[in-house]
C-alpha cells in the first residue's frame, strides 16, 4: 500500500495512518481502494481490538482529491458511476467495521475528511483544527459522505454546514457532534488512548456484535440509500456548476457565483 500505511502493537491496537501528507491526506482512487481493503484485513483480524485513524502530516484529511475528481467527470457514465460507488462504499466498510473506529483529528478536516470523522464510533480532536463541508465553494455537494455525516449531526446540526462551506472550530464541532472531545494538540495521543483503553478490557465478539446493533437501530444507511448518494453525486458532476468551480480552482481564479 502506498498512500496508507498500518501499524499494530502488541495489545491488538492497530493505527490506520492516512499517508499522502504531500497532498493533505485528499482521497485519490487508489486510497479509496487501499482504505477499503484494510477494512476488510482489519476486520477479520481476531488479534485486532481496536482500530484508530490517523493521518500523517499537517491535515487531518482535506477531502476528495480535486484530480481524481476531474478525472471522473472528464470519463464516461459506466466509469464515473463506478468511481463515485467505490468512494461510497469505501466509507461503509469503514463504518461498519466490526471493531471499535477512533479518530485521531489534528490539522484540517474538510470535505470527506468530515466524512472520514463521521464513520468514527468516536472521534478526538486537537483544538486547534479546523473543519469545513466546502464542496458548494467548488460546485459541488458532500454526497457520499451525506449519510454519516447526518448520522453524526442529525440533520438540524448538519443544515448548519451541509450547505454554507464556512470554516468552522473544533469547538463548534464538539457542539455539532463530530468530536467527542477537544484537547491541547500535545495531549491528543493520551486522549485517544483514553478512548481505546476500554476496549481492551471488553469481549471482542460482544463490542462486534453491540456495533452491529447500535448500526441495525441506528438511522438506516443500507445500500439504497448508498445508491441515492452516488445518484446525487453524479447529478452535480454532470451540472456546469462542478466543471466550472473545479476549472477555476486550478486556475486560480474565482468561479462566477463569487463575482
Amino acid at each position: 500500500m502506498e498512500t496508507i500505511r498500518i501499524e499494530t502493537d502488541a495489545r491488538g491496537v492497530a493505527t490506520l495512518w492516512l499517508a499522502r501528507p504531500d497532498k493533505h491526506n485528499a482521497l485519490s482512487a487508489q486510497m479509496i481502494a487501499e482504505l477499503t481493503q484494510a477494512a476488510a484485513t482489519l476486520g477479520a483480524d481476531p488479534a485486532i481490538r481496536a482500530v484508530i485513524l490517523a493521518a500523517e502530516g499537517k491535515s487531518f484529511c482535506a477531502g476528495g482529491d480535486l484530480g481524481w475528481m476531474q478525472d471522473q467527470m472528464a470519463a464516461d457514465a459506466a466509469t464515473r458511476r463506478q468511481g463515485a460507488t467505490e468512494l461510497a462504499l469505501m466509507l461503509n466498510a469503514l463504518n461498519e467495521l466490526p471493531k471499535p473506529l477512533i479518530g485521531r483529528v489534528h490539522g484540517n478536516a474538510f470535505g470527506g475528511g468530515i466524512g472520514m470523522m463521521s464513520v468514527c464510533d468516536v472521534a478526538v480532536g486537537a483544538r486547534t483544527a479546523k473543519f469545513g463541508l466546502t464542496e458548494t465553494k467548488l460546485g459541488l455537494i458532500p454526497a457520499t459522505i451525506g449519510p454519516y455525516v447526518l448520522a453524526r449531526m442529525g440533520e438540524d446540526k448538519a443544515r448548519r454546514v451541509f450547505m454554507s462551506a464556512r470554516i468552522f472550530d473544533a469547538a463548534e464541532a464538539q457542539a455539532l457532534n463530530l468530536l467527542a472531545h477537544t484537547v491541547d494538540p500535545e495531549d491528543l495521543d493520551a486522549a485517544v488512548e483514553d478512548e481505546v483503553a476500554p476496549y481492551l478490557q471488553t469481549a471482542p465478539k460482544a463490542v462486534a456484535a453491540a456495533k452491529r446493533l447500535t448500526r441495525a437501530l441506528g438511522p438506516r444507511i443500507d445500500r439504497e440509500v448508498i445508491d441515492m448518494s452516488v445518484d446525487a453525486l453524479i447529478s452535480v458532476w454532470e451540472d456546469d456548476e462542478a466543471p466550472h468551480g473545479i476549472g477555476a480552482f486550478f486556475a486560480r481564479e474565482k468561479p462566477r457565483w463569487q463575482g
